[in-house]
């Protein structure tokens, strides 16, 4: 498979025997020719697959005019895309960053900033058990696991966990003192577990009463991943703070914090900054690719329909399949035993999927997948399990 010698690389995660050579769509190709269905999508970075035509012309076109400006000053694409952002959010201001955990790490300075303009010693944030928003220390004190937290403790944030969807629990948990909850709509990494929407609009409903802030991490199912804009939209709330980064800049290294003018008036000037965030090549990306978005949600809709009614049925015959949960392009498949090992058994097919929680197989196919695509993947994975 051409894999790499990683001699000089911090082992940070499971790496494969794999060295992707190039990308077409929704395939990679090692530097063999050998091609492989890409279902991980760069973990739903790649929302368009690869070697997208009117991304790759737009990259050409913007890094010929000017790649990077800094924030000292403004250039054409930074404002309009804050505004279209803000516009999708129902928010007010948009601060860019480089990555999805440096949102995090902006978000939590904004609710510090505002639960401390009202109440001194108002830092206190909730967070659910399973979560995840990032590697940070700040983003690692709110994540629901504690292999990934207790390496780096203590931390500075006083948070208080409760398990998804307990309306009670989250009642209970949120005081004067709390300064924000933040939660993702369909924990990720936590297994693919959605939120009900009960618990979102509860989650809004004493936020208010608290006067605490609502953030909603958007990072990995944002920007068109469950078929809509936002997952928060299915609950009919809105957040204060949105954080959103993965497929933003369609595969340049891209993230957003979108947040209220209240928000915005406790905070600052010059409180944060970001040498790279908003720069004119990402900015420029990001605006094109939610360009294509506008055409795509239905289709996204459409496919993760058909991949979700496949995978009920190879359900049906698969014992070894518990529970699949899925909202559009966001699918796991949780299983009975640890599932690493048929990544690699998918791998050896010719089919790219990942694990997470140990026993939930993620897929998170490009949003251009088609329904020939999808099947062809559901095929491979039948094929896999077949095999337990």
């Amino acid at each position: 498979m051409n894999t790499a010698t990683p001699d000089y690389l911090l082992p940070n995660a499971r790496r494969l025997p794999l060295s992707i050579h190039s990308g077409d769509g929704c395939y990679v190709f090692d530097g063999e020719g050998r091609r492989y269905l890409d279902l991980v999508a760069g973990i739903g970075v790649n929302a368009l697959g690869h070697s997208h035509p009117r991304i790759t012309a737009v990259i050409a076109e913007q890094s010929a005019l000017c790649i990077h400006s800094s924030n000292l000053y403004s250039h054409p694409h930074q404002a309009k895309l804050a505004g279209v952002l803000c516009g999708l959010a129902g928010l007010d201001r948009a601060l860019f960053t480089n990555s999805g955990t440096e949102a995090t790490e902006a978000a939590l300075k904004l609710a510090r900033c505002y639960g401390r303009k009202r109440e001194t010693g108002k830092i206190h944030a909730v967070a659910l058990n399973g979560s995840f928003h990032g590697r940070t220390r700040g983003a690692l004190a709110l994540a629901g696991q504690a292999a990934l937290r207790e390496p780096f403790a203590p931390f500075a944030t006083e948070v208080t966990f409760v398990n998804p969807n307990d309306e009670t629990a989250l009642g209970a948990a949120v005081s004067g003192r709390t300064a924000a909850v933040i939660l993702e709509p369909i924990l990720g990494e936590g297994g693919v577990r959605p939120l009900t929407a009960n618990f979102l609009r509860a989650a809004r409903e004493i936020t208010r009463r608290h006067d605490a802030l609502l953030i909603v991490d958007e990072c990995q199912t944002g920007l068109g991943r469950t078929g809509d804009d936002f997952a928060f939209e299915a609950a009919g709330i809105r957040p204060d703070i949105v954080t959103v980064a993965k497929p933003l800049a369609a595969g340049l290294p891209m993230g957003a914090v979108l947040f209220s003018e209240a928000v915005n008036d406790s905070f600052p000037s010059g409180a944060h900054a970001s040498t790279f965030g908003g720069g004119p090549l990402t900015c420029r990306v990001a605006l094109e690719f939610l360009e294509i978005l506008r055409d795509l949600l239905p289709h996204i809709r459409h496919v993760g329909r058909q991949m979700r009614a496949g995978l009920e049925e190879m359900r049906s015959r698969r014992p070894i399949i518990q529970e699949i949960r899925s909202r559009g392009l966001m699918l796991g498949i949780q299983l009975d035993r640890p599932g690493h090992g048929f990544v690699r058994r998918a791998l050896d097919r010719g089919l790219l999927i990942n694990c997470t929680q140990e026993n939930v197989l993620r897929l998170l196919p490009p949003y251009i997948i088609s329904c020939e695509q999808a099947q062809q993947g559901l095929e491979i994975l039948d094929g896999v399990l077949a095999d337990a």
